[in-house]
């Protein structure tokens, strides 16, 4: 580790709060957003959706939309064949259609698009396209897909596109798109001997996002080729997917992004990009694709889950084996599922020192919305289950929750159940001060009458994603100008004042002087994707190195010129002495690829399965009518680890900006299907998203005080760590208020009601 990453040094810029770069442009309105964006021309398109989950397309009639006035054309997946020869994409399989061929999987799935120059006029067509189908039966459940006779894709074409995917094999008759396993010691042989064993199934929902910028592309022919300016969290792929559709050189495609308004996952890969393309070659014209709020309930949605967990214990508490079976539904086509069944899979026994550990982690295809990477990207579907589980055999053990876990925690240098060796995860760290400002060591008032409360604490963690790249330049004018360029992209996590303060503390210039280039792939360098927390460790490290590289040519160009040595040089005095005038650029190049072992294809076991470990804590408190079930959060305090932080303000807002998030996944969000697969509640007014008076006013958030130190300066990914112990720490505390435990999210109050009704009939806790 050379000096200028030392993170035991004295830092001028980073560890200091700052605001955001772009916040004088967001609250006077002039921040880019490619919704905004308007081009000469351009034609705007609206997408007919299939009414069935399962169905052969028999017909399309759109001719009496054709005859509207203003309609523009009728696209259908035989006009896209015509541009488009092989119109499949997907980061895992090449498996979803630009419009649907010959076959629908799922209700909503894009089937037909109207051009129109007026989006009105287009919206009104759609009711003048007719389709026939014939309708196939249909699966729904992930559990019952994994064996059903019912096939959702007959083929899986693996894509091969990232390294950490290449394995995937083409399949058939089959649901199951991925199986991941990790094997560790003799379960079986723990379970003979264990003192106790516990077995449960814990489920959670399908939700969605809600960015509250909706999904939009707009897509222009050029002289070079096509232009793309998209709401997305990954250009790079972008440009890369299309330009393999299209059969194109890279040098064709040019992704443009601006600021997002909210990604969470939503925005990463193909969305809409490979159809706004297809529409501009078709129409010869600027095609503007913008979803509603309500189609991007049918584009992209978080995995609802199936976990059984069996867990042995010995008389003192401690964990000696568990297993897991998880089965994620991936929805009708594959996303990046395979990726999240396996990077989330590996951690299911949690953050535990097991010396015995199996697990089965299923990607399964179903008739439902396609399931992808969502805020946590995993995780919070594992905790959920783990450390409900955790709670459960505290309790049945009379040992305090806090104890059990303090027992349990993987500690630094033990191995995971990977056998990756466990280094700067501050596990116990976030869970003792998380009691600490919970005062867990003093007694809860519990109430009184039928108001009772109770209190619960939950942890978690998260591998980073890898092996991926980031690159990044940093170019030096000759008037002391410095320029950062990178494709991550800013959709509210302030990565553009991130990247500055990296900049400007290698540099020794002022982060509010630097100015941040937003992704352009003809511009900025590649970048795998903004996604995961990946992008302070993985782009941070690419901007520093770009910044050290600048700095190292400042210092030769210095010693070339006789100059007196200066340890952060001045660009500008150094380019007008070298040209005699204010000329020229100091160009800095940094890339990173962090060190990765493939896991074993058997076992799972790697020596490095991921560079670092992110970690969340959360503890609450709640009151609960035992007469209705009804109850609320009136405490939260949330504890997250990342290293050292690069922006302290920053960070605890996205702390608190995650567990409010997971909130509403805890407690309010559901996608309710009905047994068709009809969605019926694809809108705010059926579909409730937390607001400011659902959060508890007993609300806090602390930076655990800890070190990463292979990241950059110190630093590591934060964006997803306050979504981790949110809502099995409810759970907790709705059970240690009521004594009533709950197996299925969202937790609500019918439930809560229903269970203590139970409890009071003597029936048993009822599982899913």
């Amino acid at each position: 580790m050379n000096s200028i990453d030392d993170p035991g040094l004295a830092r001028a810029q980073v560890g200091k709060s700052r605001h955001r770069l772009e916040s004088r442009a967001k609250v006077t309105g002039r921040a880019d957003y490619t919704h905004n964006l308007a081009l000469p021309g351009m034609l705007h398109a609206k997408i007919l959706r299939s009414t069935v989950a399962h169905a052969r397309i028999v017909s399309i009639d759109a001719e009496a939309a054709r005859r509207l006035p203003g309609v523009q054309a009728v696209v259908t997946a035989q006009d896209i064949l015509k541009v488009i020869p092989e119109p499949y994409f997907g980061p895992a399989f090449h498996d979803q259609p630009i419009l649907a061929i010959d076959k629908v999987r799922y209700v909503g799935e894009p089937v037909a698009v109207v051009l129109a120059h007026d989006p009105y006029v287009a919206e009104e067509a759609l009711h003048h396209v007719y389709v026939e189908y014939d309708e196939l039966p249909a699966v729904f459940d992930e559990v019952q897909a994994a064996k059903s006779e019912t096939v959702v894709h007959e083929a899986l074409r693996p894509a091969g596109t990232f390294p950490d995917l290449k394995h995937l094999a083409g399949r058939r008759d089959t649901n199951i798109a991925l199986d991941f396993s990790v094997r560790k010691g003799d379960v079986e042989a723990a379970f003979a001997q264990a003192n106790h064993v516990f077995e449960h199934t814990f489920r959670t929902q399908q939700v969605m996002h809600t960015p509250l910028e909706p999904m939009v592309t707009v897509a222009e022919l050029t002289d070079a080729g096509l232009t793309l300016h998209t709401a997305s969290q990954s250009p790079s792929f972008v440009r890369l997917e299309i330009a393999r559709l299209l059969n194109w050189p890279e040098a064709r495609v040019r992704v443009r992004t601006g600021l997002l308004g909210g990604g969470f996952g939503a925005k990463l890969y193909i969305k809409l990009e490979a159809l706004a393309a297809a529409l501009a070659l078709i129409a010869r014209r600027p095609v503007r694709v913008a979803l509603t709020m309500e189609e991007q309930f049918y584009t992209i949605t978080k995995h609802g889950t199936t976990f059984k967990i069996k867990t042995a214990v010995t008389r003192e508490g401690r964990i000696t084996a568990r297993r897991c079976e998880v089965w994620w539904n991936g929805g009708a086509y594959a996303d990046i599922g395979p990726r999240v069944t396996q990077k989330s899979g590996f951690t299911a026994a949690g953050p535990y020192d097991i010396d015995n550990v199996w697990i089965d982690s299923y990607q399964v295809y179903t008739n439902l919305p396609p399931a992808g990477a969502f805020r946590g990207f995993g995780i919070t579907q594992m905790v959920w289950a783990y450390e409900s589980q955790a709670d459960i055999i505290a309790r049945a053990l009379d040992m305090d929750p806090v104890q059990f876990r303090r027992l349990n925690l993987l500690r630094e240098g033990r191995p995971h159940a990977t056998g990756t060796v466990m280094k700067d995860a501050a596990l116990i760290q976030a869970l003792e001060r998380t009691a600490e400002l919970m005062k867990w060591d003093e007694p809860l008032p519990r109430g009184q009458g039928t108001l009772r409360r109770g209190r619960g604490i939950g942890i978690g963690f998260k591998a980073l994603v890898a092996p991926t790249t980031s690159m990044a330049m940093v170019s030096l004018s000759a008037d002391g100008s410095c320029f950062v360029y990178s494709s991550t992209v800013d959709m509210g996590q302030a990565s553009d004042t991130a990247m500055a303060i990296i900049a400007g503390e290698v540099l020794g210039l002022d982060p509010d002087t630097i100015r941040v280039i937003h992704p352009d792939t003809d511009v900025t360098p590649y970048d795998m994707a903004t996604l995961g927390s990946r992008s302070t460790f993985h782009m941070g490290h690419a901007v520093r190195l770009a910044a050290e590289d600048a700095l190292a040519k400042m210092r030769a160009l210095q010693a070339e010129l006789g100059l007196p040595a200066q340890d952060k040089p001045d660009a500008a005095q150094l380019l007008v002495k070298r040209y005699g005038m204010r000329a020229g650029n100091i160009i800095g190049i940094g890339s990173f690829v962090p060190e990765y072992i493939s896991p074993d294809k058997q076992t799972g076991q790697s020596e490095n399965i991921t560079p670092n470990w992110m970690v969340g804590a959360t503890g609450v408190e709640v009151e609960v009518d035992t007469e209705t079930g009804k109850f609320r959060v009136v405490r939260m305090l949330n504890v997250g680890d990342c290293g050292t932080a690069i922006n302290p303000r920053i960070v605890k807002t996205q702390l608190s900006g995650a567990a409010i998030m997971q909130l509403g996944a805890a407690l309010y969000e559901e996608m309710d299907f009905d047994e068709n697969g009809q969605l019926r509640n694809a809108s705010f007014a059926e579909y409730k998203i937390p607001g400011i008076h659902d959060v508890p006013q007993d609300f806090g958030t602390e930076i655990v005080d800890a070190c990463q130190r292979n990241g950059p300066f110190g630093a590591k990914g934060v964006g997803e760590s306050g979504t981790f112990g949110v809502a099995s720490a409810i759970a907790a505390a709705i059970e240690d208020a009521v004594g009533v435990r709950l197996f299925s999210m969202p937790i609500k109050y019918e439930s809560v009601c229903q269970a203590l009704q139970a409890r009071r009939a003597g029936q048993p806790e009822e599982q899913p």
